[in-house]
């Protein structure tokens, strides 16, 4: 069924203020804050209910599997919905909505234990699994929304501001429950239960999801059918009968140059990985001179504070340089700016090893801060030229592919590489995160080509930075 005639003419997608993309990204606030409180307090939460040191690497492993499942599917039914509330903002809503329980019951299942007489840690897997699929319901879709209400001319400010939005929630998720604690909220619990600065965090992070969402859909009006018809040269959307299974066949048929992109972000996120999962074990061994095994001293504890307190920095440096992406891009270049950052990154994980003085471990996380920065925007913005517009959901979708599988394979190797290779101290492996952040860059500058702007989108995109 056509949702209309052929009579339009083409026009182009207007530019839209940088107070129009704050309001269509500022859901990624709250999603980005959910996360800070999941990857800083997750292990703690488990460790709480009885999972074992040796199984935590295995719960890590539910974030990029459920993404695995779920971006693509959102991904496709946004291509293909079109509802009186917007296509991608139903999306936004049921993933917050969802999220916000998973959130409070998180912390509370050992109450939703003793209630439903169930196992605490497999309650606790169980929301923590909800929590995933739900942030992945509603993140796939704002990725989407950039393609889908920017002029390609505007994706690298659209996905900067969405990195600097992603910055704050993280620094805000992921010390808000030390915040609490120095307001007088207790950080301590009964064995078995998790601590009120922790809840209340939880309670806290639920309430800023919705609310950011909210004001998203309020404030952001997406392009109707009509109006995508116009872009594409007056040509009728047509409502598909579109299968699920029609995602093999968009995977087999993605561009080129989605695929090479899909490398470089294969290196980069094995290197993030690898940054998160064993950066605690590395500062305890390499700098505090523990053993392995020595994970209750106070000095072990001290590193996993050292560790939440750098990932803080590297999201606040993110942010800085969230601003100076357009900027420098314009200057050197898409691609070349995302080697530039991945360059940094990897010898930001590398030097890790040699510089000693915990007190100057700041120095390694502002090559991460621009990394991150970049891995957050550039490939997305460099995407985007090369994929259709009626496709943008779904390979939005599966180009997270290319985001969990270096994970996922991480995430079952990983610990067992660091065992037998390097002993039980994964400073080394940090190594080889740097290492593979380096070879992303190298791949950024063999394998990636760019659509080039002409003066007047470049002076357009200029001025709509200094606007």
């Amino acid at each position: 069924m056509d949702y209309l005639h052929t009579s339009l003419t083409k026009r182009k997608k207007p530019n839209l203020s940088i107070l129009q993309i704050i309001n269509m990204s500022m859901g990624f606030l709250g999603i980005q804050m959910a996360f800070g409180l999941q990857n800083g307090n997750a292990s703690r939460i488990l460790a709480n209910f009885g999972a074992d040191v040796h199984e935590l690497s295995w719960f890590w492993l539910v974030a990029p599997v459920t993404g695995l499942i779920v971006q693509p599917i959102i991904g496709h039914m946004g291509d293909n919905t079109w509802s009186p509330l917007g296509r991608r903002k139903p999306y936004f809503l049921i993933g917050a909505v969802l999220c916000a329980i998973g959130l409070v019951m998180l912390p509370n299942a050992a109450s939703a234990t003793q209630v439903m007489a169930a196992n605490v840690l497999l309650m606790a897997v169980i929301f923590l699994a909800m929590m995933d699929a739900s942030i992945n319901v509603a993140m796939e879709p704002f990725r989407a929304l950039v393609g889908d209400m920017l002029p390609k001319h505007q994706a690298t400010i659209g996905f900067s501001v969405q990195t600097i939005l992603i910055g704050i929630g993280a620094v805000v998720g992921s010390d808000l429950p030390s915040w609490l604690t120095k307001m007088g909220i207790s950080n301590e619990a009964p064995k078995g239960f998790v601590a009120d600065n922790v809840i209340y965090a939880f309670y806290i992070g639920a309430v800023v999801l919705i609310l950011s969402i909210l004001y998203t859909i309020f404030t952001t009006k997406e392009y109707s059918p009509e109006e995508f018809a116009s872009f594409e040269g007056g040509k009728p959307v047509v409502k598909n009968e579109s299968k699920l299974s029609d995602i093999f066949r968009d995977f087999k048929n993605a561009p080129s140059q989605m695929k090479k992109l899909g490398i470089v972000q294969f290196f980069s996120w094995f290197a993030l990985f690898t940054m998160w999962v064993f950066t605690t074990n590395a500062l305890a061994t390499h700098h505090f001179g523990l053993f392995p095994d020595d994970t209750h001293s106070v000095e072990f504890n001290k590193a996993g504070d050292l560790t939440g307190s750098l990932f803080g920095s590297y999201n606040f440096y993110a942010i800085i340089f969230a601003f100076a992406l357009t900027p420098i891009a314009k200057f050197i270049g898409k691609k070349q700016t995302h080697a530039l950052a991945l360059t940094c990154g990897g010898l930001g994980l590398i030097s890790m090893y040699f510089i000693k003085d915990t007190d100057s471990l700041w120095i390694s996380m502002v090559g991460l801060g621009f990394a991150w920065a970049s891995i957050l925007a550039m490939p997305y913005a460099m995407l985007i030229d090369f994929i259709p517009q009626k496709k943008m959901g779904v390979y939005m979708g599966i180009f997270n592919f290319f985001i969990v599988m270096p994970q996922i394979i991480n995430g079952v190797f990983g610990g067992l590489v660091v065992k037998s290779v390097f002993d039980e101290k994964a400073i080394g492996y940090i190594i080889i995160g740097g290492i593979c952040m380096i070879v992303g860059a190298i791949l950024t500058m063999i394998f990636i080509k760019e659509q080039h702007e002409s003066p007047q989108e470049i002076e357009e995109e200029i001025q709509q930075v200094h606007f």
